[in-house]
């Protein structure tokens, strides 16, 4: 059976996917149409319910719910992985709702934390998240949401940090932080759901096993990084929750969406949201 696939460019998503999509493990029947993306694009095809499986971010899922089932395997969550508010200079905390500030998508896992934490900073600006250090380097947000590997690299560019949203998170609900989930469509058979599910495991499984097994694949998409970064963005986002969410995980994701629904920053979800093991 051959299902449309959307991930992510990122190290984290070709490292885990890496051997599904190679034929390093049994695909137990399945096969792949990939499609790959920056995960605001995949949110934005998410919402028109063009792919089989797909990387998202948690705020997106939440918009789709009624078309989508989260994976137990695939997510990015975690501790001390959270988006950081970052500026040129010095920022209060009584400052940001007064601020310009760039984010990597409205539908972006660390808009809606922002949006949690600062819910009158509503002065925001779409940009690529690679685009962001720059964009508040050359004046023209006074503030950036980074995302992904440019939490490694915004020092080096003389930037500040004004608040790390996973760590506000943390500290606020004791939960680890969900960014990213692997959902699938609904329609699906219950019994290729499971199955997705079990191969999606066993190549993150396989990945870790074998970690430079993936190499070739990874830095074909992340061209511009260096080998270190492209490490340490595997190692932040990949762990114990991506091969399964267990009870903590799931906790943390119905704690994001209870506090975001209390806000009413996202629509009512009332579906089951996890698939059924």
């Amino acid at each position: 059976m051959k299902l449309k696939l959307g991930i992510s460019t990122c190290p984290n998503d070709t490292f885990m996917f890496d051997a599904l999509l190679h034929n390093k493990i049994d695909t137990q029947g399945l096969s792949f149409d990939l499609f790959m993306a920056d995960v605001e694009e995949l949110n934005k095809r998410a919402l028109n319910k063009s792919l089989d499986i797909t990387k998202l971010s948690y705020h997106a899922y939440s918009y789709v719910s009624d078309n989508y089932l989260l994976l137990d395997a695939g997510s990015a969550l975690g501790y001390k992985n959270g988006p950081l508010l970052i500026s040129k200079h010095k920022v209060y905390a009584d400052e940001i709702d007064s601020l310009k500030i760039a984010i990597p998508g409205k539908l972006t896992t660390a808009n809606l934390l922002l949006s949690i934490a600062y819910p009158k900073a509503q002065n925001k600006i779409e940009y690529l998240f690679s685009d962001i250090e720059d964009v508040v380097l050359s004046n023209e947000c006074d503030a950036g949401l980074i995302i992904h590997e440019n939490r490694f690299t915004y020092q080096q560019k003389g930037l500040k940090k004004i608040i790390d949203l996973g760590k506000y998170w943390e500290q606020t609900t004791k939960y680890p932080i969900p960014l990213g989930a692997i959902a699938v469509n609904r329609e699906l058979p219950v019994d290729i759901q499971k199955k997705i599910n079990c191969v999606l495991r066993k190549s993150i499984e396989y990945a870790f096993e074998n970690p430079k097994s993936s190499y070739d694949f990874i830095r074909q998409y992340a061209q511009e990084m260096e080998q270190d970064v492209m490490y340490k963005h595997i190692k932040l986002y990949v762990n114990n929750f991506s091969i399964d969410l267990g009870h903590d995980g799931k906790q943390a994701i119905n704690e994001l969406f209870s506090k975001a629904q209390e806000l009413n920053v996202i629509p009512k979800i009332n579906k089951q949201i996890f698939i059924n093991k």
